[in-house]
C-alpha cells in the first residue's frame, strides 16, 4: 500500500462519498475506487460498507483509518524536517481565525508576516470555534487563533494574550456614572448578545453564571453576529454589550466615553495560537507566535485578570 492511497481512504472516510472524496484528492472516480480496491485486496477486508447511503466505515476499516491517519502525518512530518533542516519557511499555510478576533487581530499582525515570510503561502478562514476544531482534526487546517482553554486532547494551546471584557453602557443606564464596575453590575436580561455559534456569546453567559434569556418583561430579544450593530443598539437605549478590549480601540472618542472597565481581577478572554499534537509545520507556527506576540506586547499589558472559559455551560 501507498501513501497516497491511503489519503483516498481518508478522503472517502470523510466524506462517505467516493465522487466527492475523488474531486477533493483531483483524482478521477474510478482511480480512486480502484486504489482503495487494491489496499482491500491486499488486506483481504473491506474498509467500507458500500450497501449503506452514505457510505460507512466498516469495524475494522475504523481501525484502518485512524492508523492511516497517523501513518499519513508522519510522512508529512519528513517533509518539515527537510525543510527545517534546509532553513526553509514556506508553502502553504492554512489558519482558521474566530469572527471576534478576526477584524482586530489580523491587521495587526498580518503585513509584518507576509513581509518577513515571503515564501509563506497564508490562506485565512474566518470559522467558529466548533468548526476550527473539526478542521484541525481532519487536517483541513494547520492551526488556528481562538478563544481557549477548549480542553481538546489532541489540540495544543499556546497563550498569545489575555483580552479583558469591557462594559459599553449607554448615558441612560443607571451603572453609567460609575469609572468602573463588577460582574454583579451585569443584568443578563439587558445585554445584548451576539449570535447563538460565538464562543464570546458563551463566555458572557459564563460571566453572568446563568443561561437563562428568557424575561417575560422585555419588548424584545436580539442577537446578532455583529459587534457594531450592538453599539447602535445600546447607544439607542436598548440595553448594554460587553465587547472585547482591542475592538473598543478604534471606536470613536465619543463612543469610547461609554466603555466601562472592570474593576480587578478583569475577566478577561485567554487568545491562544492552537494546532494539532502532531505539531506539522512547527516552523511556520513558531513563526507566527513570534510575530503575534512582536506586535501584540504593545497593545495588551493586562495581567491581574480572571479567564473565563469560552465552553458554554451544560
Amino acid at each position: 500500500m501507498t501513501i497516497t492511497q491511503l489519503q483516498y481512504v481518508l478522503a472517502v472516510a470523510e466524506h462517505k462519498n467516493f465522487t466527492l472524496a475523488a474531486e477533493k484528492c483531483f483524482v478521477t472516480q474510478p482511480t480512486l475506487s480502484m486504489q482503495i480496491q487494491k489496499i482491500e485486496d491486499e488486506l483481504s477486508i473491506l474498509i467500507f460498507d458500500r450497501s449503506k447511503k452514505p457510505i460507512q466505515l466498516t469495524e475494522i476499516g475504523q481501525k484502518i483509518v485512524n492508523q492511516a491517519k497517523n501513518i499519513v502525518n508522519e510522512a508529512n512530518r519528513i517533509k518539515d524536517i527537510v525543510e527545517q533542516q534546509k532553513g526553509f519557511i514556506g508553502g502553504e499555510f492554512r489558519l482558521g481565525i474566530i469572527p471576534t478576533i478576526m477584524p482586530t487581530l489580523l491587521p495587526m499582525f498580518l503585513n509584518n508576516f507576509i513581509k518577513k515570510y515571503p515564501k509563506i503561502k497564508l490562506i485565512i478562514e474566518e470559522l467558529n470555534t466548533d468548526e476550527i476544531i473539526t478542521r484541525l482534526k481532519n487536517g483541513h487546517l494547520d492551526a488556528a487563533i481562538a478563544a481557549t482553554p477548549l480542553m481538546e486532547e489532541k489540540i495544543k494551546e499556546v497563550v498569545l494574550y489575555f483580552e479583558p471584557f469591557v462594559a459599553y453602557i449607554p448615558e441612560s443606564h443607571p451603572t453609567f456614572h460609575k469609572s468602573e464596575i463588577d460582574v454583579d453590575d451585569l443584568n443578563l436580561d439587558e445585554i445584548l448578545l451576539l449570535q447563538d455559534g460565538h464562543c464570546f456569546r458563551d463566555g458572557i453567559l459564563n460571566l453572568c453564571k446563568s443561561s437563562d434569556l428568557q424575561n417575560d418583561t422585555n419588548h424584545f430579544r436580539i442577537e446578532s453576529g455583529s459587534f457594531e450593530t450592538l453599539i447602535k443598539l445600546a447607544d439607542e437605549g436598548l440595553g448594554t454589550t460587553l465587547l472585547p478590549y482591542l475592538h473598543t480601540l478604534d471606536l470613536p472618542e465619543k463612543a469610547k466615553l461609554k466603555l466601562r472597565h472592570f474593576k480587578e481581577p478583569k475577566p478577561a478572554r485567554e487568545v491562544s495560537l492552537i494546532f494539532p499534537k502532531t505539531e506539522l509545520k512547527i516552523h511556520i507556527i513558531d513563526a507566527l507566535r513570534a510575530t503575534i506576540a512582536g506586535v501584540i506586547k504593545g497593545a495588551i499589558v493586562f495581567q491581574n485578570v480572571e479567564i473565563i472559559s469560552p465552553i458554554p455551560k451544560k
